[in-house]
């Protein structure tokens, strides 16, 4: 049985990427149902698939975050993983979606878990903001600050993975992945075609929409906002990349992992670097 892997909301859990994409588990209202119900549901699911992977984002309310270590701590169980990556609300699902789209293959729990570290060097992620005075997660200026306060202003930012921001206007760009990706746009209380210029400029396969995420708003500071994601879909790349890096066991656990640190019991391997991301193939100019 595949891996489990499982968001904390239904708006986290996109669509199938392709007819191989496992379902996403969603644990509804971890902080609002009772204790002992949520408990019997994760044990359900440690039971019936053997591992469960949990994703999350940062702006995922504390008291969810609280509930979902009681409960591990409880069933005292080293088969829940918790991974809880600095990357905004729509990255964390597509995130997902890709060890979703990995949990069919060939691959143990522990590598499976540790994949999502991997990825992450491989999304582009930002959004078009109507205003950046209450945004956090990235640097902003004073000029742009003070910018967020002339009515019609917008704002590009890219939070992963090098941080930038632009005022849009003409010639505003943001430098995009050197590799060919698919485009996810996830539109909030804001009117703009920007985004989905965007995947023009980034020479991208394709551009989708999917309905913004509820913590979206949280991580970035308002709900004037359309967020967008860049990604890599195809199941042969995703299963490569994380083929090509070196596994070692766990000295604790025992289970095979790539990386610097299990994700099941947090457990550092003795003697191992962390891998490099792989260098995808540059694309050919137009």
């Amino acid at each position: 049985m595949p891996t489990a892997i499982a968001v904390t909301s239904a708006d986290m859990a996109l669509p199938a990427q392709d007819e191989r994409t496992m379902p996403a588990v969603v644990l509804r209202d971890l902080d609002r149902r009772p204790l002992d119900q949520a408990l019997a549901e994760v044990h359900a699911l440690t039971e019936q698939y053997g591992y469960l992977v949990v994703l999350c984002s940062p702006a995922t309310p504390e008291p969810v975050v609280r509930r979902l270590y009681t409960l591990r701590s409880l069933l005292e169980s080293d088969r829940i993983a918790f991974f809880r990556p600095e990357l905004p609300p729509l990255a964390v699902a597509v995130l997902a979606r890709q060890l979703r789209q990995l949990a069919s293959c060939d691959l143990s729990p522990g590598v499976l878990a540790s994949a999502g570290r991997l990825l992450t060097h491989y999304l582009h992620a930002g959004a078009v903001l109507g205003s950046v005075a209450k945004l956090d997660r990235v640097p902003v200026g004073l000029k742009a600050h003070a910018k967020s306060w002339v009515p019609g202003n917008q704002f590009a930012v890219l939070a992963h993975p090098e941080p930038q921001l632009v005022r849009i206007g003409p010639g505003a760009v943001l430098k995009g992945p050197e590799f060919n990706t698919w485009l996810l746009v996830a539109k909030g209380q804001l009117q703009s075609d920007w985004a989905a210029g965007l995947g023009t400029a980034w020479k991208v396969h394709g551009l989708r929409e999917t309905p913004l995420p509820a913590e979206s708003p949280v991580w970035w500071g308002t709900g004037r906002m359309i967020e967008f994601c860049s990604y890599l879909a195809d199941l042969s790349v995703l299963y490569q990349l994380v083929t090509s890096v070196r596994q070692t066991s766990c000295h604790w656990c025992g289970l095979d992992v790539i990386g610097d640190r299990c994700v099941f019991c947090s457990a550092t391997p003795p003697v191992h670097e962390p891998p490099a991301p792989r260098a995808l193939e540059q694309r050919t100019p137009a």
